[in-house]
């Protein structure tokens, strides 16, 4: 036999080379798959760590790994999702899992949120509780929370209801305190609005007034009988006539015991 017969025809040749180039084409689509599922998959992961302090939520890039911290676009996602401060708290538990749906993480993090705003929800120092409420607005921001959780937030909810409420009389009062204080000042000259503002005051003092002494005599009674008697606020000034500047004192009569005769004197 010869030994051009022993050689693979040129057929031959060209078929393995295909086949071989086919197969290695396969190769590296099923590889770049690998990688896209991948990516997409880390893309839509959540994960947490712990920074000076704070527990930063954390998503990853459009890669097979990798993570950046989460900037939502949306305003109301953003403060869900803000920096936290733990104070001190213990999270390795948290800063080792993923979470593949946002609502997994919402899950994990309501704990956290729960355990940092219910002492604080409950005291009476202004500062303490306007930090629990707070941590509280922050857990109103998960929408991934289960039905139990919920539950828990009505509960701390209806606790700080009080509070809040006490709050908001009290900002009350200090706005309607300073507009009196504002009526008053343009009752007492002369300008385009002096009526005007006699007139609110007319109307609008009594009521005023009669908020405030309610609010001190509930905050006195809260801090107990021994507390100091707090100090009523004088009457609203009521003009006794059209274009007289509130406050103006009225003229003064001679006084008993003047140069003028005393009350009840025979002539």
């Amino acid at each position: 036999m010869s030994p051009s017969q022993h050689r693979p025809s040129l057929g031959r040749r060209a078929t393995s080379a295909f086949t071989r180039l086919l197969v290695t084409l396969l190769l590296l689509g099923l590889g770049a798959a690998v990688v896209f599922l991948l990516s997409q998959l880390n893309a839509r992961t959540f994960s947490l760590a712990q920074e000076s302090g704070q527990l930063v939520v954390m998503k990853g890039r459009l890669l097979p790994t990798g993570a950046v911290p989460y900037r939502p676009g949306d305003a109301r996602l953003a403060d869900a999702y803000a920096p936290l401060g733990v104070e001190g708290r213990d999270v390795s538990m948290l800063v080792e899992r993923k979470f593949t749906e946002r609502d997994e993480l919402d899950r994990a993090l309501f704990p956290l949120l729960e355990s940092l705003a219910q002492p604080k929800v409950q005291s009476d120092d202004p500062a303490v509780l306007e930090k629990g409420l707070y941590y509280l607005r922050r857990a109103e921001l998960l929408t991934g929370l289960t039905e139990e959780q919920r539950r828990s937030l009505g509960t701390m909810k209806t606790e700080v209801a009080f509070f809040q409420a006490k709050q908001k009389l009290e900002e009350a009062r200090r706005g309607v305190t300073e507009a009196l204080t504002q009526l008053k000042l343009a009752a007492e000259s002369r300008n385009r609005n002096t009526q005007r503002a006699n007139q609110m005051l007319t109307t609008v003092g009594p009521a005023a007034q009669a908020l405030e002494r309610a609010l001190r005599a509930v905050d006195a009674s809260f801090e107990g009988s021994d507390a100091p008697a707090l100090p009523t606020p004088a009457p609203a000034p009521t003009p006794e006539r059209e274009g007289t500047p509130a406050g103006t004192p009225p003229p003064a009569g001679p006084a008993p015991g003047s140069t003028g005769e005393a009350p009840g004197t025979a002539r």
